[in-house]
């Protein structure tokens, strides 16, 4: 994509300026020439020109305070709360669970995950496909850091990593009508795959034409394109739930992705970005980098019309990301709705809850996704659940090989509820200790019922480990 090359090149040719300018101590505008003695009418015009540049002197105080206050990592005049993963963006009343570090030129921030658990899939249904228990530790941890750049430049740093390759294990972790990617170059059903350990290391830079636009850049290797909703693990809507959704590869599978470059431009309420990435999904080496290919590009349109909401509607044109179809395209459509509010005036109540919707695209044939998903949060007490509605092609299910010819619906849909509770055992230093149970309940159709089992169950218990929910900052 020309275009995003050239708006990269912009921006980066302005943050030098912007650092040229916080270097020297000068205003971009140069007023040292000497100038005549002005008529009453040029006056009247140099006074509404100050007038002008007092309120572009007191847009960058105000940009300069909110930076101090902390702020959105692109945009010094979003507050921090709308951070999503990759340049997604999350209502801006969205609870964090992080640690914060402040100096006088860099604020810093870290927050992580680790799930210390058993699950047990299709427990009641013995001899059936899917049946598996596991004992693992599904986990990822993110630092970030930010820093003002001149009167109007804001430059952020992100990385992060994933222990999965050692504590989950080399073919993932076991999930019920799960698929997606490979393992010894088989594909992987009824299992979640594991996250590359360098999951993301991304810069982005954003330059401020006033409180209200913005313009931005983020490159990543790996990072994370403008396609879809933030990303399951990043979703407080699903902060409590140590499993990946079964439509991960409909919606937000792109979260790692070695190679992306974005820009985007914000205007009040509304974003608009535009993504040059590799299409290839991660490949079975999860300690290493993949080849950067820059062959697959996405757009995406937030609004946030209110601090309780954030709706994104992206497309995504994606060249052959799988292993198994390297010459099969996909388009994959997304929209999604995310809300959160606190309850009762109190920062440890409140509720989070997303609709998203994917679609995939290739060879002629549409699948959906749809997923909607809670967290209640009641100081010490979470309540969650997640229900799915997906369609998958039997070759995804592993129904077709060449030694068993398959006659069946091209389509197999599947039904997920997911009902769960969890309680805080300890805090300590800021750090929170969770222990959680969730039960879900799959109801496949008919023609899977004898493969799967009529309604499987599966469940899981847990020990969750998090820093504590952040304070509101004042």
């Amino acid at each position: 994509m020309n275009a995003t090359l050239k708006i990269l090149t912009v921006l980066v040719l302005t943050a030098l300026y912007d650092a040229a300018g916080a270097a020297t101590g000068e205003m971009p505008a140069d007023t040292s020439r000497k100038r005549p003695v002005p008529s009453a009418r040029k006056v009247m015009r140099q006074d509404s020109m100050n007038h002008a540049a007092m309120g572009h002197a007191m847009m960058g105080m105000e940009m300069q305070h909110s930076l101090s206050m902390m702020s959105h990592l692109y945009s010094r005049s979003l507050p921090m709360n709308r951070n999503g993963s990759g340049t997604s963006w999350h209502p801006d009343q969205t609870p964090m669970y992080m640690y914060m570090l402040h100096t006088p030129k860099w604020m810093y921030m870290l927050h992580y995950s680790v799930f210390l658990r058993h699950t047990n899939q299709n427990f009641n249904n013995p001899g059936k496909k899917g049946r598996d228990t596991q004992f693992d530790a599904p986990n990822w941890f993110m630092g970030m850091a930010q820093r003002q750049i001149g009167a109007r430049g804001l430059l952020a740093f992100k990385g992060m990593i994933s222990l999965d390759p050692l504590t989950v294990g080399a073919n993932g972790y076991p999930l019920l009508f799960q698929s997606g990617e490979t393992y010894k170059g088989r594909r992987l059903i009824d299992r979640q795959h594991q996250h590359d350990l360098f999951s993301e290391l991304s810069v982005g830079y954003t330059h401020a034409f006033s409180p209200t636009t913005d313009l931005f850049a983020y490159v990543g290797f790996p990072g994370e394109p403008a396609l879809g909703p933030p990303a399951f693990m990043h979703r407080i809507s699903s902060f409590n739930n140590p499993d990946s959704p079964l439509g991960h590869h409909w919606t937000d599978a792109t979260h790692i992705t070695f190679g992306v470059a974005t820009v985007g431009f914000r205007y009040k309420i509304l974003k608009l970005e535009a993504s040059n990435f590799t299409g290839r999904e991660p490949n079975e080496n999860r300690f290493g980098f993949d080849r950067p290919r820059f062959d697959s590009y996405s757009y995406r349109l937030s609004v946030n019309p209110s601090p309780t909401l954030a709706i994104q509607f992206s497309q995504g044109f994606l060249k052959g990301p799988e292993a198994l179809e390297p010459n099969e395209n996909v388009t994959r459509t997304t929209a999604s709705l995310l809300h959160s509010k606190s309850l009762a005036g109190r920062p440890d109540q409140y509720v989070s809850s997303a609709l998203v919707w994917g679609m995939n695209s290739h060879d002629g044939h549409n699948e959906n996704a749809y997923l909607a998903e809670s967290s209640l949060q009641l100081g010490r007490l979470a309540l969650f659940g997640r229900y799915e509605n997906i369609a998958k092609s039997p070759t995804e299910l592993g129904l077709v090989s060449s030694d068993t010819p398959y006659i069946g619906p091209e389509q197999l849909t599947v039904n997920n509820l997911t009902l769960g509770i969890n309680y805080r055992l300890v805090q300590y230093q800021r750090t929170d200790l969770v222990l959680g149970a969730q039960l879900t309940g799959s109801k496949p159709e008919r023609f899977l019922e004898p493969i799967y089992g009529k309604t499987p169950l599966s469940g899981q218990i847990y020990l969750r480990i998090t820093p504590s929910l952040m304070p509101p900052m004042r």
